[in-house]
């Protein structure tokens, strides 16, 4: 296969089976080569385990996405986040078009996609981190608990505390440890005193995986830790004001693979206490951490699904032809 291909030129036979992608024994006739082997082993890890807890994905077969595809067979689940047609323009060009998706506060969503297929683009839009862009707009319904954070009315300061951000690179405060996780609930009003603030930064710490590390050192400055460090103190920054849905843009691509393993640890753990939605452009990364994934390209949403599926079985040809790298 060559990887500098970028689209290809004729309609590729789909694969016959999920084998090729997912690790599963192949069927009888077809074989696996060598290359394929290690992105095999990677995305086997979506054990049952991850899927006991995820709604199931609905079953058709139509390659398009809509809201028969995101559906999920419980009907009656409500998301954390949905939107509805979501367009966003940069003055007069279009970035990305007529997007649905829905958020569970129980599952990390994966938008994966090659670059400039407009993920992070859509993911600001969740905490309306576009509007900070004089020549953005935006266009559609996104609703958090069926409220309509789109609105004129909507409180932008209380909605960036409701869904919080981390960002691709780690941009501590020029701040002490603890002045860096105390600013948020300080300024928000979430601490009556000082033992409470000290409590609040304790269990955030605590909860991103960073306290031991640091405990000892508090008064120290955020900005003379590690990257993967950093990168932390930022979740803890985030999770201090008590969010409901945490977005992260890529947060490993500045890290080395250990600190890389401890955010996706950790994000593992955060899983159930907020909604998640992540971007990356690791699709292992995608394989392991999420339950649901969404593919992008050209600023559309080709598809959307459970993870395993996305990995193993995909609807649309343009996504399992990104998923086998002839593109992107």
């Amino acid at each position: 296969m060559d990887m500098k291909e970028k689209m290809p030129s004729t309609p590729v036979t789909p694969m016959s089976a999920p084998s090729l992608v997912a690790g599963f024994p192949p069927e009888a006739g077809s074989s696996r080569s060598a290359e394929d082997e290690p992105m095999a082993k990677e995305i086997e890890i979506l054990t049952s385990e991850d899927e006991g807890n995820a709604p199931g994905a609905d079953a058709s077969s139509q390659a398009t996405v809509d809201d028969t595809l995101a559906e999920d067979i419980n009907s009656s689940r409500q998301p954390k986040m949905c939107a509805h047609g979501v367009g966003v323009f940069y003055g007069e060009k279009r970035a990305i078009s007529d997007v649905s998706i829905k958020i569970y506060e129980d599952l990390v969503t994966a938008f994966i996609g090659p670059s400039g297929c407009g993920k992070s683009t859509f993911l600001r839009c969740l905490n309306r981190m576009n509007d900070t862009i004089p020549s953005a707009r935006v266009t559609g319904r996104i609703d958090l608990d069926n409220e309509d954070i789109t609105s004129p009315d909507m409180d932008v300061v209380q909605l960036r505390a409701r869904v919080g951000m981390v960002f691709q690179k780690p941009n501590p405060f020029p701040k002490s440890i603890f002045e860096n996780v105390a600013y948020g609930p300080r300024i928000h009003g979430l601490s009556r005193s000082k033992s409470e603030l000290d409590e609040i930064v304790e269990r955030s710490l605590k909860r991103a995986g960073l306290w031991d590390e640091v405990k000892d050192r508090l008064q120290e400055s955020g900005t003379a830790l590690s990257g993967g460090q950093q990168q932390r103190l930022c979740i803890a920054r985030a999770i201090a004001v008590n969010p409901e849905v945490i977005l992260m843009d890529e947060p490993c691509s500045a890290l080395d693979p250990i600190a890389t393993a401890k955010i996706e640890e950790l994000i593992h753990e955060l899983r159930g206490r907020y909604a998640i939605a992540i971007v990356t452009h690791n699709m292992q990364q995608a394989a392991r951490v999420s339950q649901r994934t969404a593919f992008f390209h050209l600023g559309e949403l080709v598809e959307y699904g459970k993870t395993s599926e996305i990995f193993t079985n995909p609807r649309v040809q343009r996504t399992q032809d990104y998923i086998t790298g002839r593109y992107g």
